[in-house]
């Protein structure tokens, strides 16, 4: 699981991030990223499946888990890139991500964090 120092927790900084509108989408996962830090703290992620994608939690909840699990080890490993510096992300899972595997997830969130 992802540190609470890393989780983006209040609605308000959920709306702040969106309100910047710098967006990158593909796979059918779409990435938001705030505005720019300007001292050390650490950047904070959400991870969103709308209700609209699918009906059933269980395919919400396991495209959610596949996204926060591939950022956690990309964190781990250090690989995050550009990315550190914003404030905030946001990714956002859409229909066509459900049916993918882990590995085409985890190649998705990898291509988004370079192109941000």
């Amino acid at each position: 699981m992802l540190p609470s120092q890393y989780r983006l927790k209040k609605h308000s900084a959920f709306n702040a991030t969106y309100r910047v509108k710098n967006s990158v989408h593909k796979g059918g996962i779409t990435l938001f990223a705030g505005i720019l830090k300007k001292d050390d703290l650490p950047t904070k992620v959400g991870f969103v499946v709308s209700k609209k994608t699918h009906k059933r939690a269980v395919k919400r909840n396991r495209l959610r888990r596949l996204m926060r699990e591939s950022y956690r080890l990309l964190l781990k490993n250090n690989e995050l890139g550009n990315s550190q510096k914003y404030m905030s992300l946001i990714f956002t899972g859409h229909e066509h991500a459900l049916g993918k595997n882990f590995d085409e997830i985890n190649n998705i969130v990898k291509n988004l964090l370079e192109r941000i």
